[in-house]
């Protein structure tokens, strides 16, 4: 992974080639043990005019030839799927050997194409339905004239806004879990933010929209992340000796569903389907890096992946189980929220910190004894919730 923040001396090539380096050297391979690759990227097309073929122009211009790359764009969940595929790759016996990468370079002069990024994220052809489904999760979208913001800011408002009505979750609970967040990214080198902040402070803080500050919502940012994926072929080709073992990778999209019933959600349902693979259970994760693009993506995340029961994400917060030191930390990273959020990135951002956690190198991070981790990356908005849903299961 490369340090995340507003990197304007680095290119979309720059990035991918020092991801990509990294991992290669952490896994003792190099380029031409590399027999497949998957390019995740959502925003070049839009920013820099880079159509079609974004992983081949980067990947080739840093060495590799011959071998099949295939680009990834699947929303905010773009890394993670990388991932997927590459699992999917090796799995059927294709190859031994695969790459997934995701980079993002979303910070340019313009700021209002960069907010337009998020534009088309959801359902195009249909904006007066879009309108519709967050009022009626979250009430008449609140007229923040003069704000910039992306679109999904308003939909986790309306989401945070339906949470508070319907379970008394509170603004406080928010700011809680945006505090842990922003304490955590403090011990994390490569983080787009390391700076601690109080509750207090977050509350305080400018809105972005009801009931949402900007702390509690996570920035545009730049970087590249990169795994190498592998069989028992592959680690005896590969030089490394700290493996750590994928239990399960499930992609998912949603159901037709009321918007209230949470335990048929894109995320649950996955989640479901990769306890169920990986052979283990909620209780049994040691700790987790979740989509939280705001602090309510967090809030609601912990409850749909079972690791509290609906409607109590505030509380469990609250109570300190999700930070280090807890019963279950989560986002021991800083989260997206302080960590960064370069979209096609940061699923395999979350994978990162992961492995370093369950091979125990995660320094001030790190959680005591990590023997399961688990990764939920999601991204768009179809009826609700995601358009798409990613969960990885990592074992030591």
């Amino acid at each position: 992974m490369t340090p995340f923040g507003v990197r304007r001396d680095a290119s979309v090539k720059d990035l991918t080639r020092d991801a990509v380096t990294e991992a290669l050297k952490d896994a003792g391979g190099r380029l031409g043990d590399v027999d497949a690759a998957y390019f995740g990227n959502t925003c070049q097309s839009v920013l820099e005019g880079q159509l079609v073929v974004p992983g081949q122009m980067a990947l080739r211009s840093m060495g590799f030839e011959r071998i099949p790359v295939i680009n990834v764009e699947n929303a905010c969940a773009t890394g993670a799927t990388a991932l997927h595929q590459a699992v999917l790759h090796v799995r059927s016996g294709a190859a031994d050997v695969v790459l997934a990468v995701g980079v993002e370079k979303t910070n340019v002069d313009d700021k209002r194409r960069m907010l337009g990024l998020f534009d088309g994220g959801v359902d195009v052809h249909d904006p007066d339905g879009v309108r519709a489904v967050l009022r009626e999760l979250g009430g008449d979208v609140p007229d923040d004239a003069g704000v910039p913001r992306s679109m999904f800011m308003d939909i986790y408002g309306a989401l945070a806004r339906s949470h508070m009505k319907t379970f008394g979750t509170t603004k406080r609970h928010l700011a809680l879990i945006a505090e842990k967040n922003h304490a955590h990214a403090v011990s994390n080198p490569l983080a787009h933010f390391r700076k601690a902040m109080s509750a207090d402070e977050i509350l305080a803080a400018r809105t972005v929209t009801e009931p949402l500050t900007v702390p509690m919502c996570a920035p545009l940012t730049d970087g590249a992340a990169a795994a190498i994926v592998c069989n028992e072929a592959g680690r005896a080709r590969l030089g490394g000796s700290r493996h750590v073992r994928v239990l399960s990778s499930v992609l998912g999209t949603g159901t037709v569903r009321s918007m209230a019933d949470w335990e048929h959600s894109v995320s649950r349902l996955a989640a479901q389907d990769a306890y169920e693979q990986a052979g283990i259970g909620p209780q049994d994760v040691s700790v987790a890096e979740v989509h939280d693009a705001s602090a309510f993506g967090e809030l609601l995340q912990t409850e749909l992946l079972g690791f509290c029961e609906i409607g109590t994400g505030g509380a469990f917060a609250a109570s300190g189980a999700t930070t280090l030191g807890g019963l279950l930390p989560v986002n021991p990273s800083g989260g997206l929220e302080s960590k960064g959020h370069p979209m096609g990135a940061s699923g395999l951002a979350q994978i990162h910190e992961l492995v370093q956690q369950l091979r125990g190198e995660s320094g001030a991070r790190q959680v005591p004894g990590a023997r399961i981790a688990l990764a939920e990356n999601g991204g768009g908005m179809y009826g609700g919730e995601e358009a798409v849903a990613a969960i990885t299961v990592l074992g030591a």
